[in-house]
């Protein structure tokens, strides 16, 4: 679907325009075509490939979608994919903007996602020293659009964790703590193979051999490079902090089992000393001390209770009990 197409001359607006007279502003000197579309059908963009000569194999990889976020030159044209984040309940909804530069054109098509750019025109349009750059300006303003809102994603993340390690010491919430440690290790991953593919893209775009068309923008390219090594010094933090989160939790689990485990072993100390006193006294021999003694039984079973007290009181001054 077809949101917006303006041209645009020397950084000013010139006037929104049908599809069909884009050819007519491209043959103008000093002037560049800015559309953006949503959601595009193949008809839409085999016309955009008619009115931009765009290269096929750009817009085949628009077409199906589903790609890594790249960067790839053809001739004096650029093709560049990015991932947009939209948090999605306990997920991530990935959205594609893929962004066509050329000479005097500007083409972005938005897949699968609801964010919208307009504030991005109308920061643009705001600028028009800047936007006199021509595409490559466009092309930087969408590119540190997206960047920018990978922040708070990452603020979320962050604060999933925060809310998760102040349950790790808590007696009953380890299953839980893993689960949810684990579920934010997956939305950690997944955010990681959005931003690291585009660092690569960034540093293109800032160095020195990167498109002739983006050169007069190259600064602006780089501050969004140094934003994207934030983000990626950011996650790869979050990741350390989960990993060793993941650890505290498993040895609380064995540390509780181990308690477990030694209160049983007393416990099972205990009743073993009084089954076999029980054991030694219930065998039918026909002499046996004691076994005519009016207070036998009475004494048999103080000892019996005498001997566990004594192991009790032990075991609870080593801390097992």
């Amino acid at each position: 679907m077809l949101i917006n197409c303006v041209a645009y001359e020397n950084g000013q607006r010139l006037s929104e325009l049908p599809v069909e007279q884009i050819s007519d502003y491209l043959a103008r000197p000093g002037c560049f075509v800015w559309v953006a579309l949503r959601d595009a059908t193949p008809a839409e963009l085999d016309q955009m490939q008619e009115e931009f000569g765009l290269h096929e194999l750009a817009v085949e990889d628009a077409r199906h979608g589903h790609q890594r976020p790249k960067i790839e030159e053809y001739g004096d044209s650029v093709f560049t994919v990015m991932h947009l984040v939209e948090p999605l309940g306990d997920d991530y909804n990935l959205g594609e903007l893929n962004v066509f530069v050329g000479g005097n054109y500007v083409l972005s098509v938005r897949n699968r996602s609801q964010q919208n750019f307009l504030g991005v025109r109308a920061r643009c349009e705001r600028e028009p020293h800047l936007l006199s750059h021509g595409p490559a300006f466009v092309f930087y303003a969408l590119m540190d659009a997206v960047v920018d809102r990978y922040f708070p994603v990452v603020d979320q993340l962050e604060s999933e964790l925060e809310a998760i390690e102040e349950k790790i010491f808590v007696e009953g919430a380890a299953r839980n703590n893993i689960e949810r440690l684990y579920g934010l290790k997956r939305k950690v991953m997944q955010l990681k193979h959005v931003v690291a593919p585009l660092i690569e893209v960034a540093g293109k775009l800032s160095g020195g051999r990167g498109p002739a068309g983006c050169a007069s923008s190259r600064d602006y390219f780089r501050d969004v490079y140094d934003h994207l090594m934030r983000l990626d010094a950011s996650i790869d933090t979050i990741r350390e902090t989960i990993g060793t989160a993941i650890q505290v939790n498993l040895s609380m689990v064995a540390i509780s089992d181990s308690e477990v485990s030694k209160r049983l072993a007393a416990w099972a100390g205990i009743f073993a000393v009084a089954t076999a006193f029980a054991g030694i006294w219930g065998m039918n021999f026909e002499f046996m001390p004691e076994l005519g003694w009016k207070y036998g039984y009475p004494a048999a079973l103080l000892a019996i209770a005498a001997t566990c007290l004594i192991l009790y009181r032990r075991f609870r001054r080593a801390g097992w009990l």
